[in-house]
C-alpha cells in the first residue's frame, strides 16, 4: 500500500499545530459541557433574577471561579472555531491572516474586559 500522506506535511511543523489546533477545540468543547450545565442550573435555580441576587451570586468563590472558567473556555473555544472556518473559506492569504487575528485579539480582549467585570462585581459589590 502506499503512504497517503504528503511528504511536505509528514513531519512539519504546520501539521504538529494544526493537530495541537484540532485537540484544542475538542477539550475547550469538552470543558464547554459541565460548565455550561452548572450555569444552566445555576440561574435557573435562583429565586429571582435581580442584580443583588447575581451579585451576591458571583461572590460565592464557588461560582465566580466557574464562571470566570466559562468565561475563558468560551472566548478561546470561539477563537479557535473562528480561526478554522477562516482557514476554510477565505483563500487569500493576507485577508485570512488578519481575519484570524482580529478575532483573536477581539477574544483576548473580550476575555479580559469579562475578567475584569467578574472583579469589579465581587470587589466592588454593586
Amino acid at each position: 500500500m502506499t503512504n497517503l500522506r504528503s511528504p511536505v506535511a509528514k513531519g512539519s511543523s504546520k501539521s504538529a499545530e494544526a493537530t495541537k489546533h484540532f485537540m484544542m477545540q475538542r477539550v475547550t468543547a469538552l470543558a464547554l459541557i459541565p460548565l455550561v450545565i452548572w450555569f444552566c442550573f445555576s440561574i435557573a435555580l435562583l429565586p429571582q433574577v435581580t442584580y443583588e441576587v447575581l451579585v451576591s451570586w458571583l461572590k460565592s468563590p464557588f461560582n465566580f471561579v466557574m464562571m470566570f472558567l466559562t468565561l475563558i473556555i468560551s472566548f478561546k473555544h470561539a477563537h479557535l472555531g473562528m480561526q478554522v472556518i477562516f482557514e476554510d473559506y477565505i483563500s487569500n492569504l493576507k485577508r485570512r491572516s488578519m481575519a484570524i487575528l482580529a478575532v483573536k485579539l477581539l477574544s483576548y480582549l473580550s476575555m479580559a474586559i469579562g475578567v475584569l467585570s467578574l472583579l469589579k462585581i465581587v470587589v466592588g459589590g454593586q
